[in-house]
């Protein structure tokens, strides 16, 4: 089976046209309802000139043959038929980072040659001001909300498009080589768009595989699948973002997708207020970031969430501690699962924790998730040792929009076989189970040691008085880089940096441990949790101390208590 998006939510919606696909706030959409208003936006789109201009075959692997419509949305069910009714249009929807500033905007929509704009009615202003510097972009799309924003000049209003439209479906030719298209900048070192047949992230990504691994075989599987769906799935996390696989996924399995009231960034009252209301059953978070202010929410048991059976976790790493933690607050029975991916390769493996058997820092691979070796000519066998490079084979993307040398560097070819390598370090553990140490760009090289960010991270997260962390390498004389940490600490908690030190003595090598260690009241994240090392940096650049210090001998460092 090579499918493509836009028929399985065609062939989805015939077959449980009645049960609910998305609920938000007081609204409630079916899979009838969702299937006619993409029809209609397609429609829509189709009638302002833009889809499909030149098949697959011919083009090169980082070319689209087409156009683009990018979307600048909050969390909402637009965000969902945006990309539905895009696929349905043969057009490519664009993700596009709400927090971006006009200049990163005029960046990445230059770069994506979007020709059309889905956006919120509080961008208009933004929009305005940077539509002059957009020549290919001509097609305005403005979706209502509570900013009081008037319709700019030459926009349509997105409910009038989609009413003046008809629901029938396109006559169009659906092809499993349409493209779906990912912006990511974090490995690339500024936004660039992943291009995806849609045939292979639905398999990579969207719920095309069956629970043992293996990929469904037809159509009429997936839809059959679906019509047993009946969980409700809340994903938390931006819909920019690759929380929309999680959408993706629960509605290609017939499930409902809720989206918590507050859209513009994480309330843990209202997400668990709306888990309580719809009987959510599986709640997906991004680490640490949203892991902790939902265990203080959970902790004040004012709302029912009986009801949750996965608190899931991806796009950042959840402290060992933190699960058992959470584990603890959850109903009975409940499990954490975190899943392991990227942009570049889609869901690659995943971990599940219980209450008395919490996961640490190893993942079980998924079909295709393998290690290329330093130099990328050859795959690590399970039962080797060493560090090598955490790759996935099969279902891969074809490239990266308009960049051949970056897309042959990511997508390598090793014996005939096409990798997507995105620059995570990793090794295998005695069982076969993978062991992800983290992204190269993160690594710290401290006299010719390699120290992984993410595992000196967790070390410091073991202290009970720590909130957050961030890790990062600053210069040395005598190392050329050594180990610093900025930390927050929980409300009210005391620690020293020897505190902290000894904590990570405990669990470490002594050349990982902390030479630095500045606190700070807030760690900067990404709206995905994403740690933001070049801010730690700057944090730890201006902080004293000795290059020849050993671990734990800080000069300049407050070494008496911090408390919060």
């Amino acid at each position: 089976m090579e499918p493509n998006l836009a028929s399985l939510a065609e062939a989805i919606a015939a077959a449980i046209p009645e049960r609910p696909a998305i609920v938000w706030r007081d609204r409630r959409l079916t899979y009838g309802d969702l299937n006619a208003r993409t029809r209609r936006l397609a429609h829509h789109l189709r009638s302002c000139g833009l889809g499909l201009r030149r098949e697959r075959a011919g083009l090169a692997a980082w070319e689209s043959g087409q156009d683009h419509v990018a979307l600048l949305l909050y969390n909402c069910p637009e965000y969902l038929e945006g990309m539905i009714g895009a696929f349905k249009a043969r057009m490519a929807p664009i993700n596009v980072n709400y927090r971006y500033s006009a200049a990163e905007l005029i960046g990445l929509l230059s770069d994506a040659r979007a020709r059309a704009l889905v956006y919120h009615a509080s961008f208009a202003p933004t929009v305005a001001e940077i539509a002059a510097s957009l020549p290919d972009l001509e097609f305005l799309l403005q979706v209502d909300d509570e900013s009081g924003e008037a319709l700019l000049p030459g926009a349509v209003a997105y409910e009038e498009a989609l009413a003046a439209a008809p629901a029938e479906r396109p006559s169009l030719s659906w092809s499993a080589d349409d493209l779906y298209v990912l912006y990511t900048g974090g490995t690339t070192g500024r936004p660039k768009g992943v291009l995806w047949r849609q045939s292979d992230i639905f398999f990579a990504a969207l719920g095309g595989r069956r629970p043992d691994g293996t990929e469904m075989e037809s159509i009429d599987e997936v839809v059959d699948t679906a019509r047993r769906g009946r969980l409700r799935f809340m994903p938390t996390g931006p819909l920019m973002h690759a929380s929309h696989w999680i959408a993706f996924d629960a509605l290609h399995h017939g499930h409902t997708v809720v989206l918590p009231d507050e859209t513009r960034h994480l309330d843990a009252a209202d997400v668990l207020g709306a888990v309580a209301r719809h009987r959510v059953h599986v709640l997906v978070i991004i680490g640490d970031a949203f892991g902790r202010p939902l265990l203080a929410e959970l902790r004040r048991g004012v709302h029912d969430v009986s009801s949750l059976r996965v608190l899931g976790s991806g796009g950042a790493s959840l402290d060992v501690g933190l699960k058992e933690e959470l584990l603890a607050a959850l109903p009975e029975g409940a499990k954490i699962l975190d899943t392991m991916g990227s942009s570049e390769t889609g869901t690659q493996a995943a971990r599940s924790s219980r209450r008395g058997a919490t996961e640490s820092r190893t993942f079980s691979p998924h079909p295709g998730a393998c290690i290329l070796s330093e130099d990328h000519s050859r795959r690590i066998a399970p039962d080797e040792a060493g560090v090598g490079w955490f790759a996935q084979a099969g279902r891969v993307p074809l490239g990266y929009l308009g960049d051949p040398g970056k897309s042959a560097r990511t997508f390598p070819e090793v014996g005939g076989v096409r990798y997507a390598v995105p620059g995570d370090r990793a090794r295998f553990d005695d069982d076969g189970r993978i062991e992800v140490l983290g992204r190269d760009s993160s690594t710290i090289n401290s006299g010719g040691e390699k120290i992984y960010a993410e595992e000196v991270e967790e070390a410091l997260k073991r202290h009970p008085s720590v909130y957050d962390a961030i890790v990062c390498g600053r210069p040395s004389e005598r190392f050329g880089s050594e180990v610093a940490a900025v930390v927050r600490l929980h409300e009210g908690a005391t620690a020293s940096v020897e505190d902290l030190v000894e904590e990570c003595r405990r669990h470490l090598a002594r050349y990982k441990v902390p030479r630095a260690i500045v606190f700070r009241d807030e760690i900067r994240r990404s709206p995905a949790g994403k740690p933001d090392y070049p801010w730690a940096r700057d944090q730890v650049s201006a902080q004293a101390g000795t290059p020849d210090a050993n671990p734990g001998q800080l000069p300049g460092v407050d070494r008496g208590p911090r408390r919060r």
